[in-house]
Order: structure tokens, then C-alpha cells, then sequence
């Protein structure tokens, strides 16, 4: 009745027979003619060393994925001392670089902060207690500071270069001053003026060293 309802013709003798063929194939000896794991072993071209080594199975060819976001950034001037695939690269490792430096820096100082103001008379762990707590203190406050300054930055520097359709200096500059004034902004207009020149000049420092390693 299967012809009925549109099912298989095959019955399950031709079934169970067609996986027995699949599963020699695929191991390379018959499981139902195995009685030890001796057998096994004698099977001719089980112990193929050919198919153990690295490079085996080349001559099917090679498979992989051909991704357009491989490809560089073609933006005029966007070829510069490190190379860029989109704004998106930017954003991941420009901000996670400066995070990480800041986090460094801020740690180093920290470290020193805390041998300078040792308790008199103190313990090893008393003054290893203090030194961490400086440590602590230091690195994370400066690194999340970095970490935001570089993130606002690239999101102001992308957005001007898809702007004005070319990355140049300009751009750097005033992307470095957009995001000081807007990392100060809360705090009024003496610090905020004090931040947007900080990061300008930093910026500025940063086209330089690009032209000079050019």
C-alpha cells in the first residue's frame, strides 16, 4: 500500500542492506565478519599510514569562504601606517588598544603610588595590600577613561569619513576635539575646553607620528 500513500517503495531488508553497504564504506571492513579486534587489524588498507598524514585528502581540493570584509579599507587616505579593513576594525582594536594601554599606564602609576606611601613599619602583606589598592584604583579608572575617549573618538573619526568621503588629518583633529568636548561635557566649559585641547593636540601628535613612520 505504499504506492498508495505516496511512501517508499523500498522494503526494509533493501534498507538495512543499503546502511551495512554505508557503514563498510565508511570504516573500511564489514562489522558483522568481525569476531576480535585481531581481525580488525589484518583488514587490508585499515592501517593505511597515507591517510593518517596531515596533507591527506588534498587532491578533492580545497574548500574555504572568500569574505568581502577581508578585503582593506579603499577609502582615500585610509591607507595609512596600520591597516584597516572598515570602521568597524577601528572601533574593536583601536578602543581595545588604548583601554589596554591606559589600563597599563594607570597601573604603573598606581604601583608606584602605593611603594611611595608605605605605612611606617609595616608588614610584607600590609604593604602588598597597599600596593594592590593603588593598583586597583588607578588602572581601571584610566583604562575605562581611554577606553571611552577612543570609542567616542573612532565613532566621530568613521562618521566624518563617510562624511566627506576621505580620511585625512582634518578629520583626525577634529574627531580628537568632538570627543574631549563631549568626555568633559558634563563638567562646564573650563574643563570641557581643557579636554577638547588635550585630545586636539593628541590627535595632531598622532598625524604626526604617521607621517614620520610613513
Amino acid at each position: 500500500m505504499s504506492w498508495l500513500f505516496g511512501g517508499s517503495s523500498s522494503t526494509p531488508e533493501a534498507t538495512e542492506a543499503q546502511k551495512q553497504a554505508d557503514l563498510k564504506k565508511s570504516l573500511g571492513f564489514d562489522p558483522s565478519q568481525v569476531a576480535d579486534v585481531s581481525s580488525i587489524l589484518n583488514t587490508p588498507g585499515v592501517l593505511d599510514s597515507s591517510r593518517l598524514h596531515p596533507l591527506a585528502g588534498l587532491d578533492k581540493g580545497i574548500e574555504y569562504l572568500d569574505l568581502e570584509e577581508e578585503q582593506l579599507n579603499t577609502l582615500e587616505g585610509a591607507q595609512g601606517l596600520i591597516p584597516s579593513r572598515s570602521w568597524t576594525d577601528d572601533l574593536c582594536y583601536g578602543t581595545g588598544a588604548v583601554y589596554l594601554l591606559g589600563l597599563g599606564i594607570g597601573g604603573a602609576y598606581g604601583m608606584q603610588e602605593g611603594i611611595k606611601n608605605f605605612p611606617p613599619n609595616s608588614p610584607p602583606k600590609l604593604k602588598l595590600n597597599t600596593v594592590l589598592n593603588h593598583i586597583t584604583k588607578r588602572g581601571p579608572y584610566l583604562g575605562n577613561s581611554a577606553g571611552v575617549l577612543a570609542l567616542t573618538y573612532n565613532l566621530i573619526d568613521s562618521s566624518l569619513d563617510a562624511f566627506r568621503g576621505k580620511h585625512d588629518d582634518l578629520n583626525t583633529v577634529a574627531a580628537g576635539a568632538l570627543a574631549g568636548a563631549l568626555f568633559r561635557s558634563s563638567a562646564g566649559l573650563k574643563p570641557m575646553a581643557y579636554s577638547t585641547a588635550l585630545m586636539a593636540g593628541a590627535a595632531s601628535a598622532w598625524c604626526g607620528i604617521k607621517r614620520l613612520l610613513q
